[in-house]
């Protein structure tokens, strides 16, 4: 293992590490050796955890050996041991200089992070080290009690004092072994996460919470949540030791919170009204014991309570007045009543509370709430006698003599507020007959919460310097920027570091995107977040966004609630359907008991090798922000959609501002204060900078970081980024730029660090296919379900796109999911186009019999494929046993169109069509289509299928559906289906002549126009190329048949010249023909046939006349005339970019426009051609071809060697000069 000396210490490190790393175990040392705290940043991904703890043990270790050093020095009287090395440079300057020490004096390591699971991570990375420590977790009980009596109680202080009682009357078995198992040398010697330590009690029968707390005693490094140190409760319950430890915060970004999160209360009515009830059960329970035996004391010694029933009235009388107290207050019903905070003491003495009697009340409380804790029977809330106690505890810290009380209050209140204020809860206090009760307890006036708020994390980090800590360290990824976040914590920080990363610039891209692709300012300011057209703006952002990154991707919202309503937003308006079919939306949810499922599901989606990734909704200072690993595919980009500053109208933030104000003026010697406004802009940003944090998370690593809000364009903003992310800050004005940007980033970064290619889904073509292994893999009973079916039900709201079903639950084994499954998985396993569309339904059929066995093994990792959960989407209202909505159909006509006439691949169309057709019939007749056409599929019988379509008839609404079915239709059958169509709907399916040829005639008519001398064109090229034309593509006729008829031996001659086409030209360009453009027709099928002289003169003229009038329909006359500047001003300063930009965010605002995209490239000429190529296929998300583009950019090729590559280009932008002129 490599080792390096930094500042004298030998630092052993699992790898040679990197410059930044070694600077980062400088800085720790140097803290460690100098008694100094240390503040250090130190990027995700920098190994940071690993260099604390190597940096930190190894300092130990040297410490360690020189006490041993100096006590030989000792034994040797100043005589040498070794002549050619003098004791002094045996490194003694480790230990604290002429002070004697001893073994015992080696400081112990507190090692806190933010959560168990957090620590559970930093423990699996000791283990890599070469060091081995003796080492603690602590725990509370919650995680760490393992007898199942305490653990079924429902309150975490009832389990607490139950526990108690069992360990003081020896009545717990696991706690009776502990002294016999802590000195086991087994476990002495491992090193233990929480869970190892509960396995290891289950398994020894021993108690592993008061196991933990034994070896702490012996420990070299102990394990603990952060707040066990900050709240001063916490840390005398657990007996934490801190002379002479070094204190380490490990994710301290949230250190500021929990300071003062640990030491404020809300004490609510229903507090005290719970703990008043308590005392009253107590008090009856007393008063029946007194009536039975005249000795009232020996009876109440023999029940366990060493109370006599005066103390447990005047305990239940200082309720009262409290609850009293608290209630006289008239409270505005909005911004409540603020005090100073020694305004506690005054109103606590009211009710009889002040340094002198608070040891009294305090150890009531204790005894009562044990006593009630421990009895058997019906449960009793006893967390109103808890929380009072605690308050005890806080408020009244110190024992200060008379004389120095009022200083003592003044200190332990400087940093705190009173604030009174209206209980919203409207928590009703149970209705009693109580003798014992005052009439102002039965007040029906609503209730106030006292509250007592902590406003400086200084007052706790004050408190652990004055418990004589060696040092404290406080690292995060996120801490920039360091002076306002030392200024916070009170107390000096001498040593600090804002660390580079390990990361190269093609690494990393970060963009501020201020406009969305509508050329709307983007903003999440509270006047602007729910403005439609800037959610929509949004919307459009992400979605095309979600095209051009790869993998995974992280959207962050500033919180919950505009999350939601952003959403839903989305969901109206067909937002979250574009995003959805690119990258399935998986939704963070508020509460933790379904975040590992939600989280499963995604990293599943982006695993699956059939899927294109998926898209993670999150909050700024939620879980997934908050360490979660989005290591390489899984966190390709992060989208933050505004800044997420605090709730302004919220008490607590309006109270912090002007504490910090307050303090600010006051302009203490030596002591900083951030205003009120620099803390609320600190905390916006440094949420964000959590959120950024979990893009790049290793050497290796890279993705995008893409600021969606104007308000991060400005220099004061930009400064608020972490210092690794800042010199990579890219302002764009227009959207088009970004897409093109972050299409050439992801480019280069996948040539140069190819990530292992995602392995196929268990769930092959077989599983799928095979009725037997789809039976197993998708069993009929409920209790043998798939996990991850049964995880579904629970995440519906979470996970639009896994609102799954079993594939054979509602249609049987004929459904619509089946029949996409078995198309796509079909087009998986052979790259071959199928004949038709019926052979893609048919071969379905025969898949999966070669590989049931393979599939056996795999139905653990059985996954729903990206196809049927988009489906199942769609069908979700079908499922509920809704009613269908006629309306869609209306929209249907327009998509079942587009779908017919070819846009995407086969099987979008397929699937798009029997989804349409899913949302417009009832499940019944929805079965009787699917199995007609199965039965067709078969037995070649047009009268079956004419049968069970004739429910198609029946509504003018479903009359498309009928004609939809004619891409299922064999040419053979094609002319007769249309007449039938015609005859009962009175409008056809469009059929020409052409519809009914055969494969054998189609290519014979072929070879037949080949053999004509003026296309110049081999039988063979040909041949190759229709044979690779989808029968789809031949039977909707059109334009681009002109090429397959024989035509008039003159015509064809005069045309020559205008084609001018070689065999492999022709070859390349028609195989690669995408099924869209040929569906549609226009322009770009000029080229491949022979025409009349006139009439291909005629054609190029209507090349940008028909663009013209499409793009016009399609964005309208405002944004068609930006086109038209944008090509007049590229004609003129040749200025490839600006072009570009508004051209992407003129056709990229819908997912229809993308045509028109594709079409423009002829006008682009062919020096830009290639560029313009690479740019259609990121934003597509596949290759586009030159044969993809329309004619006119062949005809800029071709004339490129005999004119001027300008020419052309001239004549199309004098026509569009015209024709605006028009």
């Amino acid at each position: 293992m490599p080792s390096l000396t930094l500042n004298g210490v030998t630092v052993n490190f699992p790898f040679p590490p990197y410059d930044c790393q070694k600077d980062y175990m400088g800085k720790v040392i140097e803290c460690l050796q100098k008694k100094q705290n240390g503040v250090l940043e130190s990027p995700t991904g920098t190994g940071k955890t690993l260099c604390l703890l190597c940096a930190t043990l190894a300092w130990r270790e040297h410490f360690k050996d020189t006490i041993s050093a100096r006590k030989i020095a000792e034994k040797l009287n100043g005589e040498e041991m070794f002549p050619n090395t003098p004791m002094s440079s045996w490194g003694m300057a480790a230990t604290d200089g002429a002070t004697p020490t001893y073994y015992t004096d080696i400081p112990k390591i507190i090692y806190a992070s933010r959560t168990h699971s957090q620590l559970a991570q930093v423990i699996s990375e000791l283990k890599n080290t070469s060091y081995s420590p003796k080492v603690c977790v602590l725990g509370s009980r919650e995680q760490l009690c393992i007898n199942q009596e305490v653990m079924r109680q429902e309150s975490n202080h009832v389990k607490v004092h139950m526990c108690r009682g069992k360990v003081s009357t020896r009545s717990c078995v696991y706690y009776n072994n502990v002294e016999e198992k802590s000195t086991d040398k087994d476990l002495v010697k491992s090193i233990l996460d929480v869970e190892d330590l509960v396995k290891f009690g289950n398994k020894q029968r021993v108690c592993p919470y008061y196991l933990s707390r034994s070896l702490k005693q012996q420990a070299d490094v102990i394990f603990m949540p952060y707040n066990y140190l900050l709240d001063p409760k916490s840390r005398r319950a657990h007996n934490i030791e801190l002379n002479g430890a070094v204190v380490i915060f490990d994710e301290a970004h949230n250190v500021e919170k929990t300071c003062e999160e640990s030491t404020s209360f809300d004490l609510t009515p229903y507090d005290v009204a719970s703990a008043i009830s308590a005392v009253d059960r107590l008090l009856v329970e007393q008063s029946k014991e007194a009536t039975v035996s005249e000795d009232f004391n020996v009876e109440t010694l023999n029940s366990g309570l060493k109370l006599n029933i005066e103390t447990i009235a005047k305990i239940k009388q200082i309720l009262l007045d409290l609850e009293a107290v608290i209630d006289s207050y008239d409270v505005p019903s909005e911004k409540g009543i603020t005090k100073s905070g020694i305004f506690i003491y005054e109103l606590l003495e009211r009710v009889h509370l002040t340094y002198n009697s608070k040891t009294a009340v305090y150890e009531a409380l204790e005894q009562i709430t044990g006593h009630l804790s421990g009895q058997p029977g019906i449960f009793l809330n006893t967390s109103g006698l808890q929380k009072l106690a605690d308050i005890i505890q806080l408020v009244f810290c110190g024992e200060p003599s008379e004389k120095d009380r009022q200083q003592q209050m003044q200190t332990n209140t400087a940093h705190f507020k009173v604030h009174i204020h209206r209980d919203k809860s409207y928590h009703k206090k149970p209705q009693s007959t109580d003798v014992w009760a005052s009439s102002s307890s039965s007040s029906k006036k609503q209730g106030n919460i006292l509250s007592y708020w902590c406003f400086s994390p200084g007052f706790s980090m004050q408190d652990l310097v004055n418990q004589g800590v060696r040092c404290i360290i406080l690292t995060s990824g996120t801490l920039s920027p360091l002076s306002s976040f030392t200024c916070e914590m009170r107390i000096p920080f001498s040593v600090s570091l804002e660390n580079s990363h390990v990361i190269e610039r093609d690494q990393i891209f970060v963009g501020i995107i201020e406009r969305g692709p509508d050329g709307v300012h983007l903003s999440s300011a509270f006047d602007r977040r729910f403005l439609p057209e800037n959610m929509a703006s949004l919307g459009n952002t992400v979605a095309n966004l979600s095209r051009v990154v790869p993998d995974g991707l992280l959207v962050f919202f500033p919180s919950f609630p505009l999350m939601e309503k952003t959403l839903d937003f989305w969901r109206t308006n067909g937002h979250a359907d574009r995003i959805e079919n690119v990258k399935p939306m998986f939704v963070e949810p508020k509460g933790k008991g379904t975040f590992n499922k939600v989280i499963d599901g995604y990293y599943n989606k982006v695993d699956d090798p059939t899927s294109k990734g998926g898209t993670f909704f999150a909050v700024c200072r939620g879980k997934a922000s908050e360490g979660l690993d989005f290591a390489d595919t899984f966190g390709r980009g992060v989208i933050i959609t505004g800044l997420p500053f605090p709730p302004k109208m919220d008490p607590r933030v309006i109270l912090k501002m002007q504490f910090l104000d307050e303090m600010s003026r006051k302009k203490t010697p030596g002591l900083k204060y951030l205003s009120g406004q620099e803390w609320y802009k600190q905390q916006a940003f440094r949420a964000v900078n959590q959120a950024i944090g979990r893009v790049i998370r290793h050497k290796e690593d890279y993705g995008a970081i893409l600021l969606c809000d104007q308000r991060f364009k400005g220099s004061g903003a930009r400064a608020q980024l972490p210092s690794w992310v800042r010199p990579y800050v890219r302002l764009y004005e227009n959207f088009g730029n970004v897409i093109r940007d972050v299409s050439q980033f992801f480019r280069v970064a996948q040539k140069m660090r190819p990530v292992v290619e995602k392995k196929a889904a268990a769930q092959s073509c077989g599983t799928v296919c095979s009725p037997d292994t789809r039976s197993s893999a998708f069993p009929s009973g409920s209790s043998s379900q798939s996990a991850h079916t049964q995880k579904a039900k629970e995440l519906d709201a979470h996970l639009p796109s896994l609102k799954r079903r079993r594939l054979n639950e509602h249609s049987g084994a004929n459904g619509m999911a089946r029949i996409c499954i078995e198309y796509e998985c079909e087009v998986q396993e052979s790259q071959k186009r199928p004949a038709n569309l019926l052979d893609a339904l048919e071969r379905g059929d025969h898949c999966g019999g070669e590989d049931d066995d393979a599939v056996v093994g795999e139905e653990k990792a059985d996954r729903l494929s990206t196809l049927s959960l988009q489906c199942d989407k769609r069908m979700d209202d079908e499922m509920r046993g809704g009613k269908r909505k006629i309306k869609l159909v209306q929209e249907q006509k327009s998509r079942v169109s587009e779908d017919v006439s070819g846009e995407g691949s086969s099987s979008s169309r397929v699937r798009s069509f029997l989804a349409e057709m899913k949302k417009s019939l009832s499940q019944f007749n929805f079965d009787r289509i699917i199995q007609a056409l199965q039965t067709y599929k078969k037995t070649d019988s047009l009268d079956v299928l004419l049968t069970e379509a004739a429910v198609l008839t029946e509504d003018a609404n479903t009359h498309c559906l009928l004609r939809g079915l004619y891409q299922f239709v064999r040419p053979h059958h094609k002319k007769r289906f249309d007449e039938k169509c015609q005859q009962l709907t009175g409008q056809g399916c469009g059929h020409k002549p052409n519809h009914s040829l055969s494969v054998d005639e189609k290519k014979a008519l072929m070879l037949q126009s080949a053999s004509q001398p003026a296309v110049g064109l081999t039988s063979s090229t040909w041949t190759s190329t229709c044979s690779q034309l989808n029968t789809q593509q031949l039977n909707k006729g059109g334009p681009h048949l002109n090429q397959q008829g024989p035509r008039d031996p003159q015509t064809a001659t005069a045309s020559q010249p205008a084609v001018g086409l070689t065999s492999s030209t022709w070859t390349s360009t028609c195989s690669q023909l995408n099924t869209q453009q040929l569906n549609k027709g226009g322009p770009h099928l000029n080229q491949q046939g022979p025409r009349d002289p006139q009439t291909g003169s005629a054609s190029k003229r209507d090349v940008p006349a028909a663009f013209l009038a499409d793009v016009k329909k399609a964005i309208g006359a405002e944004k068609s005339a930006r086109l038209f500047q944008a090509i007049q001003s590229y004609k003129k300063t040749d200025s490839y970019e600006e072009l570009v930009t508004t051209v992407v965010s003129l056709f990229t605002e819908r997912d229809e426009d993308f045509n028109l995209l594709i079409r423009f490239s002829m006008f682009i000429p062919p020096r830009h051609k290639k560029q313009y190529k690479e740019m259609l296929d990121a934003l597509i998300g596949q290759s586009v071809s030159a044969a993809e583009v329309p004619a006119a950019s062949e005809d800029h090729q071709r004339q490129g060697s005999s004119s001027p590559p300008f020419k052309t280009q001239s004549k199309i932008s004098s026509f569009f000069s015209s024709s605006q002129r028009k």
